[in-house]
């Protein structure tokens, strides 16, 4: 009867043991099942509200599609009475820059043509960038001065108009700048970095094979000879030759050349004033209010599309998304 009843209790002390793990493990299931849940539910959450910033950001956007202005961002309705164009360069000027030659050339033919737009202000900040697309700037300038003969452009320098900003400034009619402005620079440069004693230090050779004698034209990684350096300095003279002529062309009479006037320095706005590089002192609230006497003006500027605006802020929103299903 003992031998039973040690083998019944054994078996019914398993049974509960058994039961025990069974019953903790279903409540470490259901914990497990809970936690999971709310986490599901959190990642549908932000989805939603991604979804809803999403439907707002394309609500906006087509609000503004309707409403906006296709000249310069502008009211069409300022641009119908009587006004002064005013047209932003600013930052480095380059082809793939907001200060891009294509976009100003077309914002300068939108406010020529504008019957309503009584002259044309240049309001420039910028250090200068690529010479071709300053020149042709310049020259769209010079042609359209020449086809609407009864329109004149004036060029205002706020912090900085150097270099290829002042070869833009030198088509105007007029300059203005700030006492403190930065104006000139009227200089070429070509610019660049050489490896070649650093490879030797660490024991790198060059491999270069080309058809041409001067196919590896300043390659940064083979050493410059005497007969490059001399075709650089020509390259940098003749561009440099160019720039000069053109602000001689624009600023005729009133330019005081001296020998330090093409040799690249910078100026201030006053000291602009003494050597011809600058008109008058003055911003363009002061040119158009109290020198041109109109108080409408007619932003023309180029501007960021609007595809462009919403398709970064559509990169934001989908970024959000990728990173929240990775949760």
């Amino acid at each position: 009867m003992v031998g039973k009843r040690s083998i019944f209790g054994s078996i019914a002390g398993r049974q509960e043991k058994d039961n025990f793990v069974t019953e903790e493990h279903w409540e470490r299931k259901a914990l497990v099942g809970i936690a999971l849940s709310v986490i599901d539910e959190q990642k549908k959450a932000r989805r939603w509200g991604i979804f809803f910033k999403l439907a707002i950001l394309v609500y906006v956007s087509v609000i503004f599609m309707v409403f906006v202005s296709p000249i310069g961002q502008t009211s069409q309705a300022d641009a119908k009475s009587s006004h002064i164009a005013v047209i932003d360069v600013k930052g480095i000027i380059s082809a793939g820059a907001y200060a891009n030659a294509e976009d100003i050339i077309d914002s300068l033919v939108l406010a020529f043509e504008n019957k309503k737009s009584t002259a044309i202000v240049l309001r420039i900040d910028s250090p200068g960038g690529s010479p071709v697309q300053s020149g042709y700037v310049y020259d769209e300038i010079m042609r359209l001065k020449e086809k609407y003969k009864e329109k004149r452009v004036y060029a205002v320098a706020e912090d900085i108009c150097a270099s290829g900003a002042y070869y833009i400034a030198a088509a105007a009619d007029e300059i203005y700048a700030d006492k403190a402005s930065i104006v000139g620079s009227i200089g070429v440069r070509m610019g660049g970095f050489g490896f070649v004693e650093g490879m030797k230090k660490l024991g790198i050779e060059r491999r270069l094979i080309t058809a041409g004698e001067n196919k590896g034209f300043r390659d940064p990684f083979s050493p410059q000879t005497d007969k490059e350096i001399e075709h650089s300095k020509q390259i940098v003279a003749k561009v440099h030759e160019q720039f000069k002529s053109a602000v001689r062309n624009g600023r005729g009479q009133r330019l005081k050349e001296s020998e330090n006037t093409f040799t690249g320095l910078i100026w201030t706005g006053d000291q602009g004033v003494e050597m011809g590089l600058v008109d008058q002192l003055g911003s363009v609230k002061q040119l158009t209010r109290d020198i041109l006497k109109q108080e409408n003006v007619v932003d023309y500027s180029p501007r960021k599309s609007l595809a462009d605006n919403i398709s970064q802020k559509f990169g934001v929103v989908l970024q959000e998304i990728a990173q929240s299903v990775s949760y």
